[in-house]
């Protein structure tokens, strides 16, 4: 497993930063908070017709860049590090990675090329087993119930916390069917579809609860056709936890970043506070907390990355050491990210509380990502219970 960035990867990691800096300033956080679809759609449009970033890891054949799961955790780790709002989490680490797992060839050469028109999705899985302290974030959770009948299937229940759900054109729905799970992919604008904007702590990512009254569908929009999904379904979720945490470990490099730059300006007793030892063993320690974080993430995209590569050629998945690598670097950097906000909270002293300054941005970004899907008590109860299995490596 080769652990060095090759000069493409360098590039768009370069590339991503310096087009994020420019865009995603303050202000055009702060304006994008505002508004009902969270982010700035000619923005978005911006970036999928000049930088093409929703295809980077979707295959030729369908349009794509044809790369792979770490160039995707390089510009996850730079969104998470300049709080990008956009849809591209829900609709390229949710919704893409559902249709190129689950979807059928003939779903994937419809479906896939609309998203890199520009078109948005997301995943709506979770019930209300997902509330609090780490809840439930697999196939466990569904609450959503199919029943087939001769139009198709009819779709009733709810799901809670889909990210983007008032903004997205297309929604990835996870089911129970008896004993089964199936995917279906519908419209989000579908007859008996209600989707509730949920005000939540982290404004710079938008939420919503997607209600489903007796929707009737019709066969082709099971992804799939009729196989049970739920072993799919946790690869959907694995993956989109690696990027998940790749975008922590971004905004705790971004918090570090900030906090250093204020202990420069701010002078107390006549000097900057960048000079207390205070201040130095602080910074250290978030310096460290990323560094580690970043070994973690990059490991797990290498893992990624093979299980990738083993669907689209119709292999195996090692789905044991996707969920280990998952649940590892999400429980580190769960925890990296808040403490790194934390720590620069109380750098900052009493305007670090102030909505002027940009701490509180990372601060609710950070704990709001550490629930969604899992906290890092909930990943380290699932390696406990891989352990106990013995279906990981100690």
């Amino acid at each position: 497993m080769e652990f060095a960035f090759t000069d493409e990867q360098l590039m768009i990691k370069d590339t991503a930063e310096s087009y994020l800096s420019e865009v995603s300033t303050s202000a055009a956080i702060r304006q994008a908070m505002e508004t009902e679809l969270g982010y700035d759609r000619q923005q978005w449009q911006s970036v999928c017709s000049d930088l093409y970033w929703q295809a980077i890891h979707t295959p030729e054949k369908y349009g794509g860049m044809a790369l792979g799961y770490v160039e995707l955790v390089a510009m996850q780790e730079q969104m998470g590090r300049f709080l990008f709002c956009s849809p591209f989490f829900s609709t390229v680490c949710l919704a893409l990675n559902s249709l190129l797992l689950a979807a059928t060839e003939e779903q994937k050469q419809h479906y896939i090329p609309l998203l890199l028109q520009g078109k948005t999705a997301t995943l709506a899985f979770v019930g209300s087993n997902a509330a609090c302290f780490g809840g439930q974030w697999d196939d466990e959770a569904i609450e959503i119930v199919a029943v087939k009948n001769s139009e198709g299937f009819r779709l009733s229940g709810e799901a809670r916390y889909v990210i983007d759900a008032a903004s997205s054109d297309y929604l990835i729905v996870a089911a129970k069917a008896h004993r089964a799970v199936n995917l279906f992919i519908v419209p989000a604008d579908h007859d008996g579809i209600e989707v509730e904007w949920l005000p939540t702590m982290d404004q710079t990512r938008k939420q919503g609860n997607v209600t489903f009254h007796d929707v009737q569908v019709p066969t082709s929009a099971l992804l799939g056709g009729e196989a049970d999904a739920q072993k799919t379904l946790t690869v959907i979720l694995n993956l989109a936890t690696i990027a998940l945490a790749a975008e922590q470990m971004g905004g705790a490099q971004g918090i570090m970043d900030m906090a250093v730059e204020y202990s420069k300006e701010r002078v107390q007793f006549g000097r900057a506070i960048a000079g207390f030892q205070a201040i130095k063993h602080k910074a250290a320690d978030m310096m460290t907390r990323v560094e580690v974080a970043r070994s973690g993430v990059y490991y797990a995209a290498c893992i990624a990355e093979q299980a990738s590569q083993a669907a689209q050629q119709g292999q195996p998945i090692d789905t044991l050491a996707l969920q280990e690598a998952a649940s590892i670097c999400k429980a580190y950097c769960s925890d990296a990210y808040f403490k790194n906000a934390a720590e620069a909270m109380q750098i900052h002293g009493g305007v670090g509380f102030t909505w002027e300054y940009d701490v509180h941005l990372h601060f609710k970004r950070a704990k709001a990502s550490e629930h969604y899907l899992g906290n890092a008590s909930y990943h380290r109860e699932r390696l406990a219970q891989l352990l106990l299995e013995g279906e990981a490596p100690l």
